[in-house]
């Protein structure tokens, strides 16, 4: 996955659904951080996070997704939609459109928050079919859209994630836009469009093709002939399981340091739920810096699937107790913090500062291999759960 700050992902394509155990534990957790992040950095870094792709993948991989699945785009935005649709009016952030036939009925539901909060609905239906139309027509790059999420706050600033499909490579590419980016949406409104070279482009919202656009004006008024000679074509790991080498081990040893380093003994304010440990504590440091780090913490996305696994096992089981543990501190911290006990998030990025001063610490790709089988060994300990514990062995009866 490359891209830049607000631009595009590419990802290969993965089958499957999330489970209800998990879809259920992702919209509790997507809420809290979201929740967390807003009461310490304010609504509008929501959305700003939102429309960072590393950012969003981390998001996704730390609530238990496979980290590089084009799946992560469909399941956080629909646990976003479920976890927030209870708090919107409280928080002041609204999530609107989906997969499928829930992004169509976008422009029905900006109308009807228009009414509801006093936005101006028209000009956001208009965004959200700009940002739409850009991607699958001004962007002519192989990829079907498929996926149209539009958060927006009350404030009318918004941010739009949107994913294409290209079934004959088998991979999925992800579009994030947000409001002070998008300018007039007909020249780079993206930040930058990267990806895995699939053939050529035309590529309408080039700077260059500036010429093409007036060109194709001046012909859908009956101007020139010679308006399409203008058009500017521009050029833009397979592997499914968390390897050595897809993460940052040096980084990824800072955060064990972390743990390593100040213990949960140093965080008696924090551990307010019996049984949160050590493990709980390095998936909250995972956690931590997905509320409090800097954007140029999250080109490892894969890291963040150490915090809660994956759903198919990569690089080791959900290990649930740990996953309701992580929500149940976070919980009480912004419960906490909307009391004006502000010292219980800043207990949580304690964590993130430790990780950030711990510079020398590296991990080695045998330790990784260590750390992932001790998981993986430690499956029944911790209520470890992957999709395949879901189905029936052959020849069981349905129930």
């Amino acid at each position: 996955m490359r891209a830049g700050p607000t631009g595009t992902a590419d990802l290969p394509l993965h089958g499957g659904r999330v489970p209800g155990w998990l879809a259920s534990r992702m919209a509790r957790l997507g809420r809290v951080i979201v929740e967390a992040i807003a009461l310490e950095y304010g609504r509008t870094e929501v959305l700003r996070r939102l429309s960072s792709p590393f950012w969003f993948q981390a998001f996704g991989a730390v609530m238990g997704m496979d980290w590089h699945s084009s799946g992560i785009t469909t399941s956080v935005i629909g646990a976003l939609k479920r976890g927030l649709a209870p708090i919107e009016g409280e928080l002041g952030l609204h999530v609107c459109g989906g997969r499928g036939r829930h992004s169509r009925r976008t422009p029905d539901e900006l109308t009807a928050l228009g009414d509801r909060v006093g936005l101006d609905a028209p000009a956001l239906v208009r965004a959200s079919r700009l940002v739409a139309k850009v991607d699958s027509a001004a962007v002519q790059d192989g990829f079907q859209l498929y996926l149209h999420g539009f958060i927006v706050a009350d404030d009318g600033a918004w941010v739009v994630v949107q994913q294409g499909m290209n079934g004959a490579v088998r991979r999925a590419r992800r579009y994030h836009w947000i409001w002070d980016r998008a300018g007039s949406f007909v020249e780079e409104p993206h930040a930058a469009i990267e990806g895995r070279p699939i053939g050529d482009i035309v590529n309408l919202v080039d700077r260059r093709a500036s010429n093409a656009r007036g060109e194709m004006i001046g012909l859908a008024r009956g101007g020139p002939s010679g308006a399409v000679a203008g058009l500017a074509r521009l050029r833009m790991p397979a592997h499914h399981d968390v390897r050595a080498d897809d993460i940052d081990l040096g980084r990824l040893g800072k955060t064990l340091a972390a743990v390593a380093d100040r213990g949960p003994q140093d965080f008696a304010d924090l551990m307010l739920v019996p049984g949160v440990g050590a493990r709980t504590l390095f998936a909250l440091a995972l956690v931590a810096e997905v509320v409090h780090g800097a954007p140029s913490r999250f080109a490892d996305p894969a890291r963040f699937s150490l915090a809660h696994g994956g759903k198919d096992g990569h690089p080791f089981p959900v290990p649930l107790n740990v996953y309701d543990q992580t929500i149940a501190v976070l919980r009480r911290a912004v419960e906490r913090a909307k009391l004006g006990e502000g010292d219980r998030l800043a207990a949580l990025k304690r964590l993130d500062d430790q990780a950030r001063r711990i510079d020398a610490a590296a991990m080695t790709p045998q330790e990784f291999d260590r750390a992932v089988a001790a998981e993986r060994a430690a499956k029944v300990s911790l209520g470890g759960r992957t999709v395949a514990d879901d189905r029936k062995p052959r020849g069981s009866s349905a129930n």
